[in-house]
């Protein structure tokens, strides 16, 4: 198993903006954030509990120290300039992170408790999901966990919805990274399985071999397995429109030079997956920690074909506009340091 580096963005360096900062003080964002809301110098001054010739004076020093003009009076009292807006929306920001910040570590000094909601793709449990799991309530025994499982495009909606408050998955079209906070986690090839003793599998049989567990039949010296072209007359499971799956499996196909229907059965569950492998001749297609963990259990096994099929990394995913509970700023750090423990691992 692989997984790959968040991307290197070019950025600003950390300290590049220290001068400025520096000559900032939290009582003139304070006032930022309560001229943002009451729209009157005066009654944000009332706030804060200082005078408004006080306030003035604030919102001078911080307009020199920012070059930038951020309130102007109108008839019903002060509204904030382009610049403005940008500001209070920044010292929003600020007093949400400060608060989320002391709720977190008094959490930490009472030890955690209540519930953490996470979701996740079927793909991201045995590799990411379970052991980062594993480590965090070693850790938090105290807090309760829901683990929700379903495709990226249902996991983002109840995101969105606020019942799940971390996803393992992909962003899909309409989803966006101005919204949402996305990390690369996990980063794996897909691989064909199908049940033990599938014809395939069989003695003597086409892609005949010793071919189970992650990433069996890549090798140089795997057994030569059957083409795309043979596999598209076997009944297939696939995931259903609109996962990142099911587009790249009819593609790959296509560009395989199979133009026939091919018999497929659709379901996002794992379970149902494994269930009709486990009855029938059908095929399927698995990331190959998954692949390599039912095989381990002797239900599954992977065919000798290298799958010109790739899928996005899979990310953890946050929504920007909320708040973390302490569980999941916690849990959090946890998977992020199990990806880059299994990085190493995975060389």
């Amino acid at each position: 198993m692989t997984t790959s580096r968040p991307p290197t963005a070019t950025r600003r360096k950390p300290l590049a903006d220290a001068p400025a900062l520096m000559r900032l003080r939290t009582r003139q964002l304070l006032l930022a954030a309560a001229l943002g809301r009451e729209r009157h110098l005066g009654r944000a001054a009332a706030e804060l509990g200082i005078s408004q010739p006080a306030a003035t004076r604030l919102l001078q020093e911080l307009e020199e120290t920012l070059g930038a003009r951020l309130f102007e009076r109108n008839a019903r009292g002060m509204a904030p300039t382009a610049a403005g807006e940008v500001l209070v929306r920044y010292a929003r920001q600020m007093l949400n992170d400060f608060g989320a910040t002391r709720r977190e570590l008094a959490a930490l000094a009472a030890g955690l408790h209540g519930t953490l909601r996470v979701g996740s793709v079927p793909s991201a449990l045995p590799p990411l999901l379970a052991p980062a799991l594993a480590r965090f309530k070693a850790q938090h025994a105290r807090v309760a966990v829901a683990i929700e499982v379903d495709t990226s495009d249902v996991m983002l909606q109840r995101l969105a919805r606020g019942e799940v408050e971390l996803m393992l998955g992909r962003l899909v079209e309409g989803h966006h990274d101005d919204e949402h906070e996305a990390v690369p986690v996990l980063d794996e090839p897909q691989v064909a399985v199908a049940r033990a003793a599938h014809p395939l599998l069989a003695e003597g049989g086409a892609g005949s071999g010793t071919v189970s567990g992650r990433g069996s039949g890549t090798g140089a010296h795997a057994p030569q397995g059957p083409s795309l072209r043979e596999l598209a007359r076997w009944p297939w499971v696939v995931q259903p429109p609109g996962s990142p799956q099911a587009g790249r499996f009819m593609a790959m196909m296509r560009e395989a030079g199979v133009h026939r229907r091919i018999d497929v059965t659709e379901t996002a569950s794992t379970v149902a997956t494994t269930a009709l492998l486990e009855a029938s001749d059908m095929l399927a297609v698995m990331p190959a920690s998954l692949a390599a963990h039912y095989a381990s259990l002797g239900v599954l096994r992977t065919l000798p074909l290298a799958l010109p099929l790739r899928v996005p990394d899979i990310q953890l995913v946050w929504r920007r506009s909320r708040e973390f509970s302490a569980p999941a700023a916690a849990f959090r750090e946890v998977v992020l340091a199990q990806a880059v423990a299994a990085r190493g691992a995975g060389g």
